[in-house]
């Protein structure tokens, strides 16, 4: 993972997209579909740093990964903000940058992609890229995971309706394997979300996170 230094402080970041890595509204624009409570003041913009190449989506699934970013102040205002200023960059992947749609902590989400628009988030060219809405869970430790993990589930309930996506096909960052687009590299599957996997598969703590988003449903 890419490590950035964050507002002079001793803050390591770092999220879980790979290394070096249509709702509502028209392409290229905000998605009005967006659901209650979501901020947009963020966005990536159109044209400029990981939208530079706005490549139309359809969603068909949604990703869920962990920033692994755990000091003070890696929320999800701060992963938007890295977004929209180009902060997080990638030397492997075909767009230079890495990006996600939202980014989630304990009191917000913030959007950073339209959902009918391809991320850079989970497997370069593959279909979790192509065809996946991207969710980052904040770490921060002055934050709540637990709460997050609500905020979360509610999150994915309100996108699968949205967009018609069963509950099969919400998933972990592990489900896809990881082809770097410059070398063809394969890196396999990677180990994300983490809190929420047993030694990387899906397993009680998984099912207790699906139930989650079931129970908004």
């Amino acid at each position: 993972m890419k490590k950035i230094l964050l507002l002079a402080l001793p803050l390591l970041l770092a999220t879980c997209a790979p290394s070096g890595s249509g709702g509502g509204s028209s392409f290229g624009r905000h998605d009005h579909s967006t659901p209650p409570g979501v901020n947009v003041s963020l966005m990536i913009p159109a044209g400029q740093y990981g939208r530079k190449q706005m490549r139309p989506m359809s969603p068909r699934y949604i990703t869920i990964h962990t920033t692994q970013s755990y000091g003070s102040g890696a929320g999800a205002r701060t992963h938007a903000n890295l977004l929209k200023r180009g902060g997080l960059t990638s030397s492997h992947n075909s767009l230079g940058y890495l990006t996600w749609h939202f980014s989630v902590d304990s009191h917000s989400i913030y959007q950073s992609l339209p959902t009918n628009e391809q991320g850079q988030h989970a497997d370069y060219e593959g279909t979790g890229n192509k065809y996946s809405i991207g969710i980052e869970m904040c770490e921060n430790r002055d934050g709540s995971f637990t709460a997050t993990k609500a905020r979360t589930a509610k999150l994915v309930a309100d996108l699968m309706k949205q967009h018609n996506i069963p509950i099969s096909r919400v998933v972990g960052h592990c489900e896809w394997e990881r082809i770097r687009y410059d070398d063809g590299k394969n890196l396999g599957y990677k180990n994300c979300p983490k809190p929420l996997l047993d030694n990387g598969k899906y397993g009680a703590k998984w099912q207790s996170f699906k139930r989650q988003i079931q129970s908004h449903l």
